[in-house]
Parts: structure tokens; C-alpha cells; sequence
């Protein structure tokens, strides 16, 4: 039977590689129908809402007669209608003409959307309906020549309550465009979008000082490598203050400790492709004794990532520290396959300008970001905190644990 099995797998592989593919163009497609029709709905919301066609609490009593003539149906309530105005009103600016209305939106891979058949069964000759509407029912293409880098397969791959969430908490073009590439890149879920979008991902990254240019040989890898990194860090679940301890009592190890035991939440803040190594990895070289604070291996960068902690502002020294971890990791750790391994400090303070100056003349690949922690956030965000014997309920199992060793 074993045999049978590895002569055929061949053929398995190909049928299953099949299925999983068509599955994924299965759910891409069903959701940019739902993104068209959505769209179109917003658009004739909003041309109806705005220019006062239909009287007040009109999309309320609109939604509740939808969900008596379908029953079961979910997704179009008064809330939900308005969102999807939003979501015309914030993107329309794609189209040739605002409050161009359709009752049909089109695109082929190049274009905006998929073909969609009519959104609903309009009857133009309704009293609500604008002139413009009735006026204008062919397939409109919406258009793309004004902004040549909009991420088209990025706006079409996520999910309408990402959209929704990118729209309603960030606020620029730009910011949005980020974000649509980060939702469509690490997958999040809306709840941890939100919380990257309040964390101000789009202000920090790609700017923590680096040398990854001058170290990494293929510049394809040391943008991918730039791009994963932030400047500063919120490690939120870790409350120094909760743990009764000062800013001046605050040790490297206690911070350390509380990763390990929230390793999880550590991978998130960092993103995705990130698996645990150890914390105070040994390594023995020519007689001394070298021991890395924490050590990760990323499968997108396809290279271990060291991280050391520094409790205070960034010295110089850290640099050569890390310098030295790396040397002995790409001599002795690194496998063939494997890129050459990256360092991050994670410094309390850093002068960002002073640590890329510095940085120039280290050839191994590293870079400085900043942390803060729980008691220095923003209050909403502490909301979101464990309760505080659970902390230290952690911090009493490290301790205890360490004086066992």
C-alpha cells in the first residue's frame, strides 16, 4: 500500500495543488463580487441620501423592509448600509465622475472590479430615484490614470470590514494604501488591524536606522529586510508599573522574562514568519562564553533575527556586542540554505540619526528600534492589558523558576 501511495503522489500533489488553487480563486472572486456590490449600494445610498431624495430614517426603514422581503438575510443592516456608503463616498475619487451611478460595476484583473450581475432590481422609474440614476445605467469602468500606483490586487484581496476598518481609523491616501497592503500581506484579523492602525504602524515603519543596504548583498533582500522592522515598538503586555517596579528598577531580564512568557504576543508585534528560538542562547567560541538575549528564525527572511535588550538609551557598545553574536551565528549556526543571520537592539532610548551614523561601519547586517512599555502608552490601549495579578502572577513564576535554576 506504501508503494502504491509514493507512485501516485505525484498525481496527488497535482490534483491537490489544483483543488487549493481553485479554492483561492473561489474565494477571490466571491469576494470582489461582494466589494462590487457593495460599492455599487453605496453609491446609490449616497447619491440618494445626499442630495435629499429620500426623507430622514429612510435607510433604516429601507434595511428593515430588505430583511422582511429576504428573510435571513444579514449584512444589510442600517449600519451596514451606511458603511457601504462610506465606502463609496471615501473611494469614489476612482471613478471619472463622482456620483456616477450604476446599477452594475466592471473590471477584468486590470480593471477595478469583477464583473457583477445588477445589484438589485432597481426600478428607475421610482419617484426616489435621481435623475442622474435613471439616466445612466450602463457599466461604468472605473478608472486608475490619476493614481498609477493604486494597489489594485491589494484593494480587491481584502475583506470588506478591512476596508471599512482602514477608512474609518486611518485618514490619508497614503495611510490607507498602507494599510490595504498590510492587511492583504499578514493577514490580520480586523480586531488586530485596528490595533495596528492605533499603534501608527504607517509612521514607523521602515524607519528604524539600519545598514541592511550595505550588508546585504541582493537589495531585492535588504528591502524585505527594511520593511519588516519598525523604529519603535509597543510592548504592551508587559506593565513594569503594574509589577510595582520604577522606570531606574526596571531590569533587562525581568523585560526578557516577560517575552518568553508572552512569546505569542511578541511574534504579533512583529509580524508574521517569526518562530522561537530560545532566550540566553549559549553559544561557546575559542574559550568565552556568549549568551543572546533572544534568538527567532523568520521564514520570510529565511534567516535567524537575534534581538537584545538594552534597558536604557543605545551606546555604542551594543553594537559591537551584537556585531560579535553575529559572527559566531553565520560561522557556526548558520545552515547552508539560510541567509546570513540579522540583529535588532531594542534599546529604551535611541537618537535614530547617532545609531545610523554609527552603524556605517559594522559589516554585519543589525539595526537600533526603541521600545516602550505598558505604563507609558496610551491609556485606551492599556485597556487591552491582562488584569494585574495575572502579571504578577507571571512575574512571581519567573522569579521563582530562575532561583530553582
Amino acid at each position: 500500500m506504501a508503494e502504491e501511495i509514493k507512485k501516485y503522489q505525484n498525481a496527488v500533489d497535482v490534483i491537490k495543488t489544483a483543488i487549493l488553487q481553485s479554492q483561492a480563486r473561489a474565494a477571490k472572486a466571491v469576494n470582489q463580487e461582494q466589494l462590487a456590490l457593495y460599492y455599487g449600494i453605496g453609491r446609490y445610498v449616497s447619491a440618494n441620501s445626499r442630495k435629499k431624495n429620500w426623507g430622514k430614517g429612510a435607510i433604516d426603514t429601507i434595511s428593515e423592509q430588505l430583511r422582511k422581503e429576504l428573510p435571513g438575510l444579514r449584512g444589510f443592516s442600517a449600519p451596514s448600509l451606511r458603511k457601504m456608503r462610506i465606502f463609496y463616498e471615501e473611494w469614489m475619487m476612482l471613478e471619472r465622475n463622482s456620483f456616477v451611478p450604476t446599477n452594475k460595476l466592471e473590471s477584468q484583473s486590470e480593471k477595478m472590479f469583477v464583473p457583477t450581475n445588477e445589484i438589485t432590481k432597481i426600478n428607475t422609474n421610482s419617484s426616489v430615484v435621481t435623475d442622474e440614476f435613471a439616466a445612466d445605467t450602463e457599466i461604468r469602468q472605473l478608472q486608475l490614470a490619476n493614481l498609477p500606483n493604486f494597489p489594485l490586487r491589494e484593494f480587491l484581496s481584502i475583506s470588506f470590514t478591512h476596508h471599512i476598518a482602514i477608512l474609518t481609523k486611518a485618514k490619508t491616501y497614503e495611510e490607507r494604501v498602507f494599510y490595504m497592503k498590510y492587511a492583504d500581506g499578514y493577514k490580520p484579523t480586523v480586531e488586530d488591524l485596528e490595533k495596528v492602525i492605533k499603534q501608527d504602524l504607517f509612521h514607523h515603519q521602515d524607519k528604524m536606522p539600519n545598514n541592511f543596504l550595505a550588508t546585504i548583498p541582493d537589495y531585492k533582500k535588504a528591502y524585505r529586510a527594511i520593511c519588516m522592522f519598525k523604529d519603535e515598538y509597543l510592548l504592551n503586555f508587559i506593565n513594569v508599573e503594574e509589577l510595582g517596579m520604577h522606570d531606574e528598577d526596571i531590569d533587562e531580564e525581568v523585560i526578557e522574562s516577560n517575552i518568553v512568557h508572552n512569546v505569542k504576543n511578541f511574534i504579533m508585534t512583529f509580524g508574521r514568519g517569526f518562530s522561537f528560538s530560545g532566550s540566553q542562547v549559549h553559544y561557546d567560541k575559542l574559550g568565552h562564553d556568549h549568551w543572546i538575549d533572544l534568538l527567532f528564525f523568520n521564514r520570510d527572511l529565511n534567516r535567524t533575527v537575534v534581538f537584545e535588550l538594552k534597558k536604557g538609551r543605545f551606546k555604542v557598545g551594543y553594537l559591537a556586542q551584537l556585531s560579535a553574536y553575529l559572527r559566531i551565528l553565520n560561522d557556526d549556526d548558520r545552515r547552508d540554505h539560510e541567509e546570513a543571520p540579522i540583529g535588532i537592539i531594542l534599546c529604551k532610548n535611541v537618537d535614530k540619526n547617532y545609531a545610523g551614523y554609527i552603524m556605517q561601519d559594522f559589516k554585519q547586517p543589525m539595526g537600533v528600534a526603541a521600545y516602550k512599555l505598558a505604563d507609558e502608552m496610551d491609556p485606551e490601549l492599556l485597556k487591552a492589558l491582562p488584569p494585574k495579578d495575572e502579571l504578577q502572577r507571571v512575574f512571581e513564576e519567573s522569579c521563582k523558576k530562575e532561583g530553582e535554576e
